[in-house]
């Protein structure tokens, strides 16, 4: 990518904030138009290869556990897309110089933010509807969405990549992109998404307490699953919580470094 692309046309004095965010976000579309269709394709295939790679592990589970594996594979694809790709997708402009380039649009910090967790926001829920169906279809189970499922997966997806992008915009380069491969680990393998938190040890029981994951897993299976799972209510407030403090985050570090 070109770090000479030359500017959107916004002028902050007479265009509404609300427009300002639409043009950007349909910038940010444009300017990641070679790369979408393959971040679209892969994000399409996690689900997929979670629910076949657990499938091909476990056999034939029960109810529960295929419960369990059906409602996590659309989690997974949420969350991998923005832990995993947005560190990574950030880390390479931060290298390459070219988010440097983009903190001198004639837009607030605030609206470039929003726009770019918008893009990854929109990237991540198309995972949502083919992991619950591949899960449904795989393990044989009935799944009956709720109509607060779509927002649900939004505070979810937007969670995920705002962590992610403040890792990038928090770290240097190499160690985000560090992270977002221990990332990949630590989701697939020790986080209760897929499986009951009660399987894992005590202490890892109570660290995820703390941790947005398991409130993620939890929030998006009570929205496929309501009559099988519910949220507590300190989940909400911790996945809130997280939302919140990893915008600020990243808020901060692009108006520091701007």
């Amino acid at each position: 990518m070109s770090t000479t692309a030359p500017h959107p046309v916004v002028d902050q004095g007479s265009i509404p904030v609300w427009r300002q965010l639409g043009l950007v976000i349909v910038w940010q579309m444009r300017r990641r138009s070679v790369e979408l269709p393959l971040l679209v394709l892969i994000q399409l295939l996690i689900p997929v290869a979670t629910v076949v790679g657990f499938g091909l592990l476990v056999g034939h589970p029960g109810p529960e556990a295929g419960l369990f594996l059906a409602t996590g594979a659309p989690v997974i694809a949420l969350i991998a897309v923005g832990l995993i790709a947005t560190p990574q997708f950030v880390s390479q402009a931060r290298t390459e110089g070219s988010l440097d380039w983009m903190r001198t649009l004639p837009v607030p910090r605030e609206v470039f933010l929003v726009a770019d967790l918008a893009v990854w926001t929109i990237i991540a829920l198309p995972g949502v509807v083919i992991g619950a169906v591949v899960g449904a279809w795989r393990f044989d189970v009935d799944l009956s969405p709720t109509w607060w499922l779509v927002p649900v997966a939004l505070l979810v997806s937007l969670t995920a990549a705002a962590v992610g992008y403040a890792i990038a915009c928090l770290m240097s380069p190499v160690l985000a992109l560090l992270m977002s491969q221990v990332l990949v680990f630590v989701v697939l393998l020790f986080t209760p998404i897929s499986f009951p938190a009660d399987r894992m040890p005590q202490w890892a029981q109570e660290l995820h307490q703390w941790l947005p994951l398991e409130p993620m897993a939890q929030a998006v299976r009570a929205g496929l699953a309501p009559h099988d799972f519910t949220v507590p209510g300190r989940s909400w407030v911790v996945l809130l919580v997280w939302c919140a403090a990893s915008v600020i985050g990243a808020r901060w570090a692009l108006r520091r470094r701007g």
